[in-house]
């Protein structure tokens, strides 16, 4: 069983990468087996809505958004984490999400496990939190709970040591995501996939 982690803050070593550590180490105490990608220093292009992906099944970028879509195949969760811009996520981040999601709508990522960290100075967290889970609930994935908002708050790198609630939010969020994972694959073998088995049904307002 294995998590993706990514990274979407600037900072290799700031606060977003510090909370996410400790739900890494959560998770791999729980033997899942987790990879680290690290994006929000990255240049890269937002989605142009060229819809070229939508025949041959990749983004028409050639970079890191190929080789995310190709790690999650092997993913049973995903994790992402994002500093707080403005009360929405680091605009890097939200360009390689947009594109990692769009491209990616013809695979299927049903019960794949996701979950989020958002790490703010002050306020604008849960706008950030609610922002990256709507990519998940867009896509069949059940999205982690934890005891809290999955939040932390801390300025300079290190700081969110500091705010122990936060801390310990992210170890219930390791916890819960580790179970879920486990839960889900017993479900699956058991029960089968829950995904509806029927032609996708869209419905266009205007013509």
């Amino acid at each position: 069983m294995k998590v993706l982690i990514i990274n979407g803050s600037p900072k290799a070593k700031g606060n977003t990468a510090t909370a996410l550590h400790e739900v890494e180490r959560t998770l791999q105490q729980q033997g899942i087996e987790t990879e680290w990608i690290h994006v929000g220093h990255l240049n890269l292009h937002g989605c142009i809505a060229c819809n070229k992906c939508w025949d041959s099944g990749i983004c028409t970028f050639n970079d890191i958004v190929l080789e995310i879509s190709e790690k999650i195949k092997d993913a049973d969760g995903l994790l992402i984490g994002s500093p707080v811009y403005f009360a929405s996520p680091n605009g890097t981040l939200l360009s390689l999400l947009d594109r990692l999601f769009y491209s990616n709508l013809h695979a299927d990522w049903s019960m794949k496990v996701g979950a989020s960290v958002s790490i703010a100075r002050r306020g604008g967290a849960t706008a950030t939190m609610d922002v990256l889970n709507k990519y998940f609930l867009k896509t069949n994935m059940p999205v982690v709970p934890s005891q809290y908002w999955s939040i932390a708050h801390g300025t300079t790198p290190g700081e969110v040591n500091q705010d122990e609630e936060g801390m310990q939010t992210m170890r219930q969020l390791g916890l819960n995501m580790a179970f879920l994972i486990k839960s889900i694959r017993l479900g699956i073998e058991r029960f089968g996939s829950p995904k509806i088995q029927e032609p996708l049904t869209e419905t266009h307002y205007i013509r």
